[in-house]
């Protein structure tokens, strides 16, 4: 039992190992691995798998029964050792025998997916030029009528700008214009002020004159 289990693993690591590098081995095994695939051979590793996994969950099973028993007991004989022993190596490997056989299987998949794109790449680059050459002419003329309609957006732009440039500058000598009228009238109107108080004050000095006069003549 446990030679065979040990026999799979390090088949499989050597499947895992062939499949990593890029050898003749690789393409023989993923030829093998295609034919496995077809047919029945699927349900026939699906049930493979199935039975490994059943045994593994038993010998989980007995490993928890016989811990259990120890707590039970308070002790354990060498006998339940060695078939706590013996079922742990069988769960660590069938465990084993799964994961890896999990990991073949990804690893091919993905390697026929790399393959199938790099086909796929290779496809589209060798009908790239062929697509050009007919469909070369169209795409210049339908740039061509791209660059006429952006040249005529472009001048068209010059020229609203040109019409904003003017407009703002018009609207800068405006203020200049308003701003030198504001202090003409601020000028004018602190002239006037001055004017108004020298008049008042001629006025007090004419009203104060006659009744000094008066003041005199009384006396």
């Amino acid at each position: 039992m446990f030679q065979l289990l040990f026999l799979v693993i390090f088949s499989e690591m050597a499947v895992i190992m062939v499949l990593s590098f890029k050898t003749p081995l690789r393409k023989l095994t993923l030829m093998v691995l295609d034919r496995v695939k077809r047919g029945r051979g699927p349900l026939m590793v699906k049930t493979v798998a199935a039975t490994i996994a059943v045994v593994m969950i038993s010998s989980v099973y007995s490993m928890m029964m016989i811990q259990k028993r120890w707590i039970d007991d308070g002790s354990a004989n060498p006998t339940e050792q060695i078939l706590m022993v013996k079922h742990l190596l069988e769960a660590t490997l069938m465990g084993g025998v799964l994961f890896l056989a999990l990991m073949i299987d990804r690893l091919h998949h993905y390697i026929r997916e790399l393959r199938i794109r790099r086909k796929s790449m290779e496809a589209i680059k060798k009908q790239g030029p062929e697509d050009g050459k007919s469909g070369g002419s169209d795409k210049v003329k339908a740039l061509e009528g791209e660059v006429t309609t952006l040249q005529a957006k472009l001048k068209q732009l010059e020229s609203d700008l040109e019409t904003k440039t003017k407009e703002m500058d018009a609207a800068d000598a405006n203020a200049v214009a308003l701003r030198k009228q504001s202090e003409g009238f601020l000028l004018e109107y602190d002239r006037l002020l001055e004017e108004n108080q020298n008049l008042r004050n001629q006025l007090e000095s004419l009203e104060q004159s006659p009744s000094r006069s008066g003041n005199k003549k009384n006396t």
